[in-house]
Parts: structure tokens; C-alpha cells; sequence
């Protein structure tokens, strides 16, 4: 990996699991990490426990919804005001719920947290990721996901909104939408020294993620999973790299490209999912 002094990185889902070790990890490169948490005190607790780890850790708190985008554009504000680029975006926030729960804004939270945070946070800090990168020294977004089987998104059900709501029914199609809107924000922003990966860190054990779900899921989790530090290991390459710099548009697990069959081969299908979020956010970005 190579030093990141004087760069400036952005991790949301930085509280807990893997967001927090890609943010102690990239920290420890040197780079300024800006700690996406619901709340300013929960990233200082964070960035107090990095700092144990990393003495002299470079950090700055950022409280931000992710389910919330009247939150998210109020959070990208606030990091405009401090910064004047960023160099790394890493998105690794995401939810199970147990039951289907609407934001205060009505969408379906696991949908608005898993799929429209990474549409909109990265949407509207492109201007921010284009300003430096060039094709030698590029801007990387990285977008933590999961293999999705043979999972499908449901287009005429996003939000989960007809028949049983369950976290197996909800959850997967949001993986798949995470690789989508990668494949298609690499599209876009190919030859403009911006780099935009996936990755499925695989199970990862102690994580607050599924603290809502519990039972023999959680459980095979904590017990077969690798811990967090482990799993940030192929996204930290990716997002520092040299080697990675020429990389985009790809799914990615113990730094090998994995398949992407299925619906996440499908050009249309990832215009489809892009041109939906596009409504739901009032941003069709360029």
C-alpha cells in the first residue's frame, strides 16, 4: 500500500466493523479520514480508539443519517466547508432490519440506507473525487457489497413494500444494487481519474450489523467470520494501492476479481436501478 499523507479520505459506516478498520487502516497511510457516524460523539468514541491504535491518527468527526438524504446533503455541506477535495471515498455503511421500517422522508429504510446512500453520497461529491485525480494519481471510491447469489432486483418492488418483509428478501437485492451502481458510476466516470470498485469482504464476526437480526445467522457469523481488521484488507488496497490505480468497474474478494453473473451482468438492468435512484433523489448525476 502505498503513503496517503496529504490526502483527504471520507469512510461512511465508520462507528463499527469493517468502516471502522478501513478508517484506522487508512489512517495509519497518513491520509486525513473524515469518520461518518449517526451522531458527532459516536465518531469521536471511534476516532478515540483508532488513536490507541494509530498514535497522531489524522481525524475529523462527520455526522450523517445515511437513511436520511435531506441528512446526507446537509453532511456533504459540512464537508465542503472544511475541504476543497477528497481523495477516497470508502461507503461501507448498511443495514438488516428484522422488520420493514420507513425514514421520515418514506422510503424503506434498508433500501434508502444500502442502495440511495451510495447513490447520493457519491453522486454528489463527484465534483470533489474529480478535482485532483488523474489517471496516474486517481481518486478511488470503494463500495463494500457482498457476492448476491442468484439474486435479483426486484424493480417493480424496490422498498419491499408487497408480501412478507424479511431481512433474506430485502438485503440481498441491495448487494447486487451496490455493484450495479458501481458498474455504472465507473462508466460515467471512466477516463476522468476517478476509480470506483465493490468488494465482499465475506463474513465478518462482531459486527453491529446484524445486532437487529440475531439468531443462527448472527450466530454462524460470529463464529465462521474473519474479523474486521482481515476484511478491510482488500478494500484498503483498493483504495491505496498503486497497483489498483488502473482498476474500475469490478467486484472484488481477497484482492481477486470474483464473477459477476446474472442481473449484474446486465447493462440495462444497472441504467434501470441508476435511472430509479435518480428519481427518488432528484440528482442525475454526470
Amino acid at each position: 500500500m502505498a503513503r496517503l499523507d496529504g490526502r483527504i479520505a471520507l469512510v461512511t459506516g465508520a462507528t463499527g466493523g469493517i468502516g471502522r478498520a478501513v478508517a484506522a487502516g487508512l489512517a495509519r497511510e497518513g491520509a486525513t479520514v473524515v469518520v461518518v457516524g449517526r451522531s458527532v460523539a459516536r465518531a469521536q468514541a471511534v476516532m478515540a480508539d483508532i488513536r490507541t491504535h494509530v498514535p497522531g491518527a489524522d481525524l475529523e468527526p462527520l455526522a450523517c443519517d445515511l437513511s436520511l438524504q435531506s441528512s446526507i446533503r446537509f453532511a456533504v455541506d459540512q464537508f465542503r466547508s472544511r475541504h476543497g477535495r477528497l481523495d477516497v471515498l470508502v461507503n461501507a455503511a448498511g443495514v438488516f432490519r428484522k422488520e420493514r421500517h420507513e425514514t421520515a422522508e418514506g422510503l424503506e429504510l434498508t433500501f434508502a440506507t444500502n442502495v440511495m446512500s451510495y447513490y447520493l453520497v457519491t453522486g454528489l461529491l463527484l465534483d470533489d473525487l474529480r478535482k485532483e485525480g488523474s489517471a496516474a494519481l486517481p481518486s478511488r471510491v470503494v463500495n463494500i457489497a457482498s457476492k448476491y447469489g442468484n439474486v435479483r432486483i426486484p424493480f417493480d418492488d424496490l422498498q419491499t413494500a408487497t408480501g412478507k418483509y424479511s431481512f433474506l428478501r430485502s438485503t440481498p437485492p441491495t448487494m447486487l444494487g451496490r455493484v450495479l451502481l458501481t458498474q455504472e458510476f465507473a462508466a460515467r466516470l471512466r477516463g476522468t481519474g476517478v476509480v470506483v470498485n465493490a468488494v465482499h469482504p465475506g463474513l465478518v464476526k462482531n459486527t453491529g450489523l446484524l445486532q437487529d437480526v440475531g439468531g443462527p445467522f448472527r450466530w454462524i457469523t460470529n463464529t465462521l467470520g474473519k474479523s474486521a481488521g482481515k476484511a478491510a484488507d482488500t478494500p484498503l488496497w483498493l483504495a491505496t494501492s498503486p497497483e489498483t490505480a488502473g482498476l474500475t468497474g469490478k467486484l472484488w474478494a481477497g484482492r481477486k476479481e470474483l464473477p459477476t453473473p446474472g442481473m449484474g451482468s446486465d447493462p440495462e438492468a444497472r441504467r434501470r436501478l441508476w435511472d430509479a435512484c435518480a428519481g427518488l433523489a432528484g440528482n442525475d448525476f454526470r
